[in-house]
């Protein structure tokens, strides 16, 4: 039996969601970046003794977590994304994934399953360290800040540093100062991060009414900016040094990394194009994966016999 055909005025039927869809939601290169600073947080705060099993389990939780916040993140910002060209093809604006409210009904078990478990398996403080990572990221940053106050930006970096956090709470059982340091820079990434992509794509961020540069209607202010708050990691990288277990070597690849996110910023500082502002952005994942890998390479360095700085 051959069905009707539909009425002409009839809305188009949305689209199959793929495997590949949901895990566009989980932003898997984020929750993995995510991943590897909870790893260099666990590592930094006692690398002369490794637990893998335990390291282990705060990958898996946390890894859930992230995607779990990521997922609430685009069921949240579906609407927004419908109106920005960087992000109109995403699962849920394109209808791919119909109901949305799927999307969030995951999210909510993933993060609320990785906290619990991260809660029981590992210790409560590492539990808080996720949940307050996730709350930052999808309470005050998304559904909050980021629609209302430039500040959106500095204020959720702390979702960001949270695993770092989560990191050390695995380890042994507290924040340590080497933590804490390792996490302010974290936090100190995410505003030249974020901010040069902003530069890059004004209009689109405009056109969609969020307010993400620190004045909107002044780009060389925001440009300064910039390159203000990326020559900050340079000390954030020296306080790393002098409060956690580094070796030398990983102490000059930080500092170095930080130098040369000033180089390709700075000249913002005199005049803002969005080849400069490109090159932030594109340099700002690398550094922070370079810094990543670096403090992940202290354990062993350690173990080799390298001394620390301090």
């Amino acid at each position: 039996m051959v069905d009707p055909p539909a009425p002409p005025d009839a809305p188009p039927p949305a689209p199959r969601a793929s495997a590949g869809d949901w895990v566009a939601l989980a932003k898997p290169g984020i929750t993995a970046l995510i991943c590897l600073v909870a790893v260099a947080g666990f590592l930094l705060a006692d690398p002369t003794s490794i637990d893998v099993p335990r390291l282990g389990i705060l990958v898996v939780t946390g890894a859930a977590a992230s995607a779990g916040s990521a997922m609430l993140n685009h069921y949240l910002d579906r609407d927004v994304d419908a109106r920005m060209r960087r992000t109109q093809g995403r699962p849920l604006p394109g209808r791919r994934i119909d109901p949305s409210g799927a999307a969030a009904a995951l999210g909510l078990l993933l993060l609320g399953g990785g906290v619990v478990a991260a809660t029981v398996w590992l210790n409560p403080l590492t539990g808080v360290s996720i949940l307050l990572g996730g709350l930052t990221y999808v309470v005050v940053y998304t559904l909050w800040l980021k629609r209302r106050s430039s500040w959106n930006i500095v204020v959720g970096g702390f979702a960001g540093s949270a695993p770092a956090l989560a990191g050390s709470a695995a380890a042994v059982g507290s924040w340590t100062p080497g933590v804490l340091a390792f996490a302010l820079l974290v936090f100190l990434w995410t505003p030249p991060h974020f901010w040069s992509l902003a530069l890059l794509l004004k209009d689109d961020y405009q056109r969609a009414g969020l307010p993400m540069l620190p004045r909107m209607d002044d780009v060389a202010y925001s440009g300064r900016v910039v390159v203000v708050s990326a020559a900050l990691l340079v000390p954030a990288s020296l306080l790393v040094a002098w409060y956690a277990p580094v070796t030398w070597p990983v102490a000059v690849a930080l500092v170095a990394l930080g130098g040369v996110f000033v180089v390709y910023t700075l000249p913002l500082w005199r005049t803002v194009t969005r080849d400069v502002a490109r090159r932030g952005f594109i340099y700002s994942g690398p550094y922070l994966l370079g810094v990543v890998l670096a403090v992940a390479a202290n354990a062993p360095l350690v173990h080799l016999g390298w001394p620390p700085v301090r």
